[in-house]
């Protein structure tokens, strides 16, 4: 039996509610986190996985739930956090009827999370989700698929950590390494080639995109995961899975800015951080330069308007910005000083709402 004590970790990180599904037709398997609800209800992607145990799966939701809730904190958005696992092996459980039965237990929730779709998941499973509930966004038709808009963020806080380390944003004069192009990677490494940058290496496992890739930008050099970290560039951009900046590969680390659309890529907040903090290699924290497509399906929930989105997704460069220069002022990591930007936020609107106005 784990030793994993369920009500510590949420006593600890101040969850609201962990919610375990199962439905006897379709054999769905999941779990519903929701960490917090200040500002607004939970939203978070379903992500489906075969996950090794749970557990394993139970810590992923508790994780990224967490992190949703700083990533709409910091986006500015009237959101929480809140996220969705499913257990499976995708390519076997995928049907109408699995996504029309997760879409009833986030019916059940009755409002207290969105969904919208994540790793394994697509707009046309959410298509079936929105049959069952009216809490679900990136719908096409819609903001449709997210990663476009999350690449779009996450080049401009590139743009934004490219000024603060060096003092000038010209793409042009910097070399990238870009981890994974199955989706956001993909569309970011397209906007380094439209602004020509100097160099692009990219690394995936999965042989399609390798092959997509190198077949509309050959430009763009393919190097082995394993030598991914080593490479001499200026940026390091991780967009795969997360957990892959920690002890073993934060010290192979060349570059001096690292900004990604990995979620949770730091293994260990503190100690990993900390690691880059004192190595001199600029962070951008991954909450925050990677909220693109997250305040893209916010816009659904108002009326949405491409325009109005995009504007919102630019102000990443800003609010990184201010988070290098907390940072600075406060001498702790990057990744804190984001936190310390988002509880701001929470804290302030908490107490904001502290006396009742009727609407």
């Amino acid at each position: 039996m784990s030793d994993f004590k369920h009500f510590d970790y949420m006593a600890k990180h101040r969850y609201e509610q962990v919610v375990y599904f199962y439905d006897k037709t379709t054999g769905l398997k999941g779990i519903t986190c929701i960490h917090n609800t200040t500002l607004g209800p939970a939203l978070g992607g379903t992500r489906l996985w075969n996950y090794e145990s749970e557990e394993e799966a139970v810590l992923d939701c508790l994780r990224l739930s967490r992190g949703m809730t700083y990533k709409a904190a910091a986006a500015g958005l009237n959101l929480g956090g809140g996220k969705t696992v499913l257990i499976g092996e995708a390519d076997k459980v995928k049907s109408e009827a699995y996504f029309r039965a997760l879409g009833r237990y986030v019916q059940s929730l009755n409002g207290r999370y969105i969904t919208a779709e994540d790793v394994n998941t697509s707009t046309k499973d959410m298509d079936f989700v929105s049959m069952e509930t009216d809490y679900v966004v990136g719908l096409e038709g819609k903001s449709g698929n997210p990663s476009p808009m999350t690449a779009l963020g996450a080049f401009h806080g590139i743009r934004a950590s490219l000024q603060h380390k060096f003092g000038d944003e010209d793409i042009k004069k910097y070399t990238f390494a870009v981890q994974g192009a199955g989706q956001t990677g993909y569309y970011l490494i397209k906007h380094l080639v439209e602004k020509k940058a100097k160099k692009i290496y990219f690394s995936e496992i999965n042989e399609k995109h390798i092959k997509r890739l190198q077949k509309e930008n050959p430009e763009v050099e393919f190097v082995k995961p394993e030598d991914f970290y080593k490479l001499d560039v200026d940026v390091l951009v991780p967009c795969a899975l997360g957990g892959s900046l920690n002890s073993k590969t934060i010290p192979q680390i060349k570059a001096k800015i690292v900004a990604g659309t990995a979620n949770n890529v730091l293994l260990d907040e503190d100690i990993h951080g900390d690691m880059l903090k004192d190595k001199g290699i600029l962070y951008a924290p991954d909450f925050v330069i990677n909220a693109g497509g997250l305040i893209n399906v916010y816009h659904e929930l108002l009326t949405y308007n491409v325009g109005r989105a995009t504007r919102d997704i630019e102000k990443i460069y800003d609010r990184l910005i201010d988070i290098f220069d907390i940072a600075e002022r406060e001498n702790i990591n990057t990744h804190l000083a984001a936190k310390v930007f988002a509880k701001n936020r929470i804290e302030t609107i908490n107490h904001l709402h502290d006396n009742y106005i009727k609407r």
